[in-house]
């Protein structure tokens, strides 16, 4: 399948031009949402439809003043705009993107004072919507804090993410 494949699998890895380009993609779409910045968010890496976030701990973000643990809207929210940014890196060329569901299953609390780092795969592209899936973990990757399924939306019309995906494809900055 080709990178303009809307059913192109994600996780082709990208040459490193465009792997910086996606990066520079993702600081911009962390820096362009008021909430992602409030929370403190921090873009991990983004690459063909794969994206990672993390939160580092705040003691603001707590949910529990008795236990420290972080409030689970802190996680609800790394968990969509991770999976925001996957599915805008994803090689069928979405350039915007909003969330229409968000099915989000808690296996535990974070632990208080760690991060919480987030993972995304964008494993779908139709016409009209993106499906993802996501991952969240404070210490250790194989013990979730919780999972995500998701559906967003798809436009292709032209914005910053296509102007910047265009840049990627004719080799320029």
């Amino acid at each position: 399948m080709s990178d303009t494949d809307p059913n192109a699998p994600a996780g082709k890895p990208a040459d490193d031009a465009a792997i910086k380009k996606l990066a520079a993609i993702g600081q911009q779409f962390i820096g362009a949402i008021p909430h992602t910045r409030a929370l403190g968010m921090e873009f991990l890496s983004i690459n063909a439809g794969v994206a990672s976030m993390r939160v580092p701990y705040d003691e603001r973000l707590i949910g529990d003043p008795k236990t420290g643990v972080l409030h689970g809207g802190v996680i609800t929210a790394l968990l969509d705009s991770c999976s925001g940014a996957a599915v805008l890196s994803h090689p069928s060329g979405v350039t915007g993107t909003a969330t229409i569901d968000l099915r989000i299953d808690y296996m535990r609390p974070a632990r208080p004072g760690r991060a919480v780092t987030c993972r995304a795969t964008c494993y779908r592209v139709t016409r009209s919507v993106a499906f993802v899936r996501g991952e969240a973990w404070d210490e250790d990757e194989g013990d979730l804090i919780a999972t995500c399924a998701a559906a967003f939306t798809v436009d292709r019309r032209a914005g910053i993410v296509a102007d910047a995906k265009k840049a990627m494809n004719e080799g320029g900055a």
